[in-house]
């Protein structure tokens, strides 16, 4: 599932290849991905204006247009932004291609389970993110001690878009180990230093994630360890516990990170 290193990733390719550069054509190979506009409103509004810088909020990726509109993308499980030759063969997941002359920027999603917003816009876009907390990249020590203290399930309060913006499955497991944190804990019964810790690693994660584009599966890393047949913790070599917290697959070690508390 992209997270905030990917989508910043496709932000990067977003401003690499279509930052003012005029859309010569879109095309829908499936308006199965589009919300709340149709195949031809999105072709008659995008054909003939410029993308703007492209900016990221969360797992959301936000494209002002010339004169007014702005795109927003949500990639869900499996989507993702290409940069393609124009002569090159569509993958059979490209549902919208935006021609840019000498090269196509291709929405390509298997699973459409988010997709393409159009907003008449800045103001109306904003409206459309109100819901959405603050980016996991930018939000303040401050900020985030007040966003994991007020609630009571850690992992949960992590992967919650609203509260913080960004951060899924991997990253919060990451994030958890490398903060020495059971996963289980609440977030209302960490204390001033584990709080501190666990932004210090989200930070570090970030930081180290986002030049990869995607989060990284290293052998350091509980990421490069959770589909081996008997995974174990990467710095200590204890077996990695497996259970779900928060509806979603976790996994931690019963050695780094002590058994919740509360």
């Amino acid at each position: 599932m992209p997270e905030l290193p990917d989508v910043e990733g496709f932000r990067g390719v977003f401003a690499e290849h279509g930052a003012g550069r005029r859309i010569e054509s879109v095309r829908v190979a499936d308006a199965g991905v589009l919300r709340d506009v149709g195949a031809r409103r999105l072709r008659a509004t995008l054909t003939g204006r410029s993308f703007g810088e492209p900016e990221r909020l969360g797992k959301w990726l936000i494209v002002p247009l010339s004169s007014d509109p702005v795109l927003l993308l949500h990639f869900g499980m499996t989507g993702s932004i290409v940069w393609a030759d124009p002569r090159s063969r569509p993958h059979r997941h490209d549902r919208v291609t935006f021609g840019l002359g000498d090269g196509e920027l291709r929405f390509r999603d298997m699973r459409k389970l988010r997709g393409i917003w159009l907003a008449p816009d800045r103001s109306a876009a904003d409206r459309m993110l109100s819901g959405v907390g603050p980016d996991a990249l930018t939000v303040t020590r401050e900020e985030f001690g007040e966003i994991v203290g007020a609630r009571r399930r850690l992992k949960a309060t992590l992967m919650d878009q609203s509260a913080l913006s960004g951060l899924g499955n991997l990253l919060t497991d990451e994030i958890c180990w490398r903060a020495r944190i059971d996963p289980r804990r609440r977030g209302d019964g960490l204390d001033h230093a584990e709080t501190g810790r666990l932004y210090a690693a989200m930070r570090r994660v970030l930081r180290d994630a986002i030049p990869t584009g995607r989060v990284p599966g290293r052998r350091s890393w509980l990421t490069g360890r959770r589909d081996d047949t008997d995974p174990a913790c990467p710095r200590c070599g204890t077996g990695l516990h497996h259970g779900r917290v928060g509806g979603r697959g976790t996994f931690w070690c019963p050695e780094c990170q002590p058994a919740a508390t509360g």
